[in-house]
């Protein structure tokens, strides 16, 4: 989780810039760049004033996390172009796997739980809560059973934001990733729709 990374040419030499993480230019990622349009949009909803999240590109060559495979990696950030956590984009090249993967519903699963990741680690908070049992969510297939393990994809929907209640069973979906601004107080929507409004009439 660095802006600035660095790889050594060896034992007794200086230590030399590799190539420099970027935002990803528009239309270069479409499926994650519109998933994260939909990812942004429960960031603007639940932690009002915080400016959205990017796409930053790690350049071939660039140090990445233990496993990362040659090639581009694409991260959920920061506008500053911090991120943590893992890329977005995690394929094998060699064996033919496409740059994003081909199912919006899965790409839309992976920028979620990146987004997260960053969020919490960088901004230091718990992202997104639950209102009624007050713990972390996080995003899992429709109907997410306590049982869950990551990799089942028995679920023909969306994914969704599930918390794990209370630890005695109340699991539950709260919301499609994107429409957390539906599951807020009625004063907290007329706010973020008086927001918007706001928004859109300064375009």
């Amino acid at each position: 989780m660095s802006y600035f990374s660095y790889f050594s040419i060896g034992p007794d030499q200086d230590r030399q810039h590799g190539p420099q993480p970027r935002r990803a230019d528009p239309g270069q990622w479409p499926k994650s760049e519109a998933a994260l349009t939909v990812v942004n949009r429960d960031l603007m909803a639940t932690l009002p004033g915080q400016d959205a999240l990017v796409l930053t590109v790690v350049p071939q060559g660039e140090p990445t996390s233990r496993g990362a495979i040659d090639g581009d990696q694409i991260y959920v950030a920061l506008p500053d172009g911090h991120w943590h956590g893992d890329s977005v984009n995690a394929c094998d090249r060699e064996e033919g796997d496409p740059p994003e993967p081909d199912d919006a519903r899965t790409v839309l699963a992976v920028v979620a739980d990146a987004a997260q990741a960053t969020v919490m680690e960088l901004l230091r908070q718990v992202w997104p809560v639950c209102r009624e049992h007050k713990p972390g969510m996080h995003p899992r297939p429709a109907g997410t059973t306590e049982d869950w393990f990551g990799g089942e994809t028995d679920s023909d929907g969306p994914p969704v934001w599930w918390c794990r209640g209370s630890g005695d069973g109340e699991c539950h979906d709260v919301s499609p990733v994107g429409e957390l601004a539906a599951t807020l107080p009625g004063k907290q929507r007329r706010a973020l729709r008086r927001s918007e409004r706001r928004q859109q009439g300064h375009r």
